[in-house]
């Protein structure tokens, strides 16, 4: 089922939000800026939906793709793909487990890692962030060590469920303990941002703008 705060959430940009985070004290919630959108043209918000694995040079490859498809199979939908896989060595998402991420519901990924198949993934339109791109795979390489878990990215604490906020400015994570309060000023933010923007291009000083509304 799909978060019915995703569509209001879709109009603010993620610079408002950070501005409210940070008007109410909040602190370590901008993800790395090396983790950017493959389709900066896209938003991608929603409840996360989280990975963490490790490297295990040992591991047969049979045991490492019955071990992916077993994450596929439990990836939840209405939710992201949330990873952590502690290397940059391989790629975390390609061109089949997006297909049938997409297909199973699943709103797009957010990794701390590699990422291939970047144009079947264009054409596809599953929104993807990621840190780079590799061909190498997890094959012989990698294996998934629990989900739902708390993961960090950079200095990020993000827990199951708590939402992530991504357009091409960058993406916050938001507890979701506080997510109704920030979006409800989030929306107001953007209603007196549009009156400064309206008042400054009618010529007020942009100093006055601010001293009547406290916003810039």
């Amino acid at each position: 089922m799909t978060d019915n705060r995703i569509a209001p959430f879709q109009g603010c940009y993620t610079g408002v939000v950070h501005d409210v985070m940070r008007a109410m004290g909040r602190k370590n919630f901008t993800l790395p800026p090396r983790i950017t959108p493959l389709q900066p043209e896209m938003t991608l918000c929603g409840p996360a939906w989280t990975v963490e694995g490790r490297v295990d040079e040992s591991a047969d490859p049979h045991e490492t793709l019955l071990a992916w498809t077993g994450l596929l199979s439990q990836a939840k939908e209405g939710h992201i793909w949330t990873a952590q896989p502690h290397t940059h060595q391989i790629a975390q998402m390609g061109e089949l487990s997006a297909e049938t991420l997409h297909r199973k519901g699943v709103l797009g990924c957010v990794l701390d890692g590699g990422l291939r198949d970047a144009n079947f993934i264009l054409n596809l339109g599953f929104p993807c962030w990621r840190t780079h791109h590799t061909p190498r795979d997890i094959v012989g390489f990698w294996l998934p060590k629990q989900t739902d878990v708390d993961i960090m990215m950079g200095d990020v604490l993000i827990r199951p469920g708590d939402w992530l906020h991504g357009d091409r400015d960058g993406m916050v994570c938001i507890p979701v303990e506080i997510l109704d309060e920030v979006l409800e000023k989030s929306q107001e933010a953007m209603q007196t941002e549009n009156k400064v923007r309206t008042a400054i291009l009618d010529g007020m000083d942009p100093q006055d703008a601010y001293l009547k509304w406290g916003k810039f």
